[in-house]
């Protein structure tokens, strides 16, 4: 499985290429779909640009997404985007309109509560357990671990040279004994490094301009749509070499 990530935290700054508005997103997903993404990750925008959980902007979000495209579409319940663990749960529980899941980081403050409010209403959780925290500790004990839709490996480490084995090590320490799927990848310099290695292990990856701004070779991305085709090819060489 290829995830696309559309936009992370990334805004009008980084590039005219980072989909913000409901319909930018809705266009970039509909190219990356096409491009062959099974599943997308969004950051829906405030007007001014920066991450909300709010429900009118959710559904706004969504209801763009799902007129241009027939994956599972899911969104970020990053604390950055609400501080106030206790606030977050409501936003969750004033959704209108629901994701097909939700990505919830295990080492933040309030995640229980945030991935259970998820998990009652209906909407898959997706563990964001990141190198360098002591998510993995903290899923491992979780009464929820074993109801996530999947655990997203998240590799922090932005060095190409060292993103590799920071992943091993964050797979290691992953309890597997929950038997959920894991998606594995990394981020700026680490990004192709993680994805090249979740290839040749053969895990579910993702890709996108959260995630990276460049392609391969190092020349920047024009699109969602361009990084999902190199990932693609990217993952089938590695494929190949891991069997």
């Amino acid at each position: 499985m290829l995830q696309v990530c559309l936009n992370g935290a990334r805004g009008a700054a980084d590039g005219a290429m980072v989909p913000l508005s409901p319909a930018a997103l809705a266009e970039s997903a509909a190219l990356a779909v096409a491009a062959d993404a099974d599943d997308i990750h969004v950051h829906p925008k405030t007007p001014c640009g920066q991450d909300t959980l709010s429900p009118r902007v959710i559904a706004a979000t969504l209801d763009a997404l799902r007129a241009r495209v027939r994956v599972p579409v899911g969104v970020t319940t990053g604390a950055w985007a609400e501080p106030d663990a206790a606030a977050r749960v409501e936003r969750v529980r004033g959704w209108t309109v629901l994701p097909d899941h939700a990505s919830v980081n295990w080492h933040e403050p309030g995640a229980e509560e945030v991935a259970a409010a998820l998990l009652d209403r209906g909407v898959g959780v997706e563990a964001g357990i990141w190198s360098g925290t002591d998510g993995a500790a903290r899923f491992a004990v979780s009464p929820l671990a074993s109801r996530v839709l999947r655990v997203l490996a998240e590799v922090t480490d932005p060095s190409p040279e060292t993103a590799p084995d920071t992943a091993r090590a964050l797979l290691a320490g992953l309890d597997t004994g929950h038997g959920r799927p894991v998606l594995l990848h990394g981020e700026d310099g680490g990004a192709w490094p993680v994805l090249r290695l979740a290839g040749r292990l053969g895990l579910a990856t993702r890709i996108g301009l959260e995630d990276t701004l460049l392609l391969p070779d190092g020349t920047p991305a024009t699109s969602n749509a361009q990084l999902v085709t190199a990932a693609r090819a990217e993952y089938a060489r590695e494929r190949v070499r891991g069997r």
